[in-house]
């Protein structure tokens, strides 16, 4: 099985507001940027978006470790919150609902295929493919500001 890294952020410019997002895939000495945006979107929607993103572009089964910032993500897949909303018709409890459930499940779904690590890292700290990928969504987010 390839093994392949794969870093993502996430931005938002006002929250809900313009947003966009970007993904680093490095396998072997290949790497490969990606990115994009939404005029109205959230900046956990971003994150989960350049998750979802990142992943899809794999041809075939793989070990990915993704590096991400997103303590919502790197959480509700570690701790298996994502798994348990899904389960309780994407419920977090009885009067609460999961936000994003059509991202969770398309994320889910993904991880279904691949044979995925998630690594939290510190935001905003000096990481270099971290900060690239803060680039590229701070960018992306930009082009949908009105």
């Amino acid at each position: 099985m390839k093994k392949v890294d794969i870093y993502t952020d996430g931005a938002c410019s006002g929250n809900p507001g313009a947003g966009g997002w970007g993904a680093i895939l490095r396998y072997g000495a290949h790497e490969k940027e990606l990115s994009g945006g939404e005029a109205q979107t959230t900046n956990n929607r971003m994150e989960l978006t350049a998750v979802i993103q990142a992943l899809s572009l794999l041809k075939e089964p793989c070990q990915v470790v993704v590096h991400s910032d997103s303590k919502y993500i790197i959480d509700a897949i570690q701790q298996g919150w994502a798994i348990k909303w899904k389960a309780n018709g994407w419920m977090r409890n009885k009067k609460e609902k999961a936000l994003n459930p059509d991202l969770w499940q398309q994320l889910l779904q993904l991880l279904e295929i691949h044979q995925v690590e998630f690594h939290w890292i510190k935001g905003h700290a000096g990481h270099p493919e971290n900060e690239r990928c803060d680039r590229m969504a701070v960018a992306e987010s930009q082009r949908y500001r009105q």
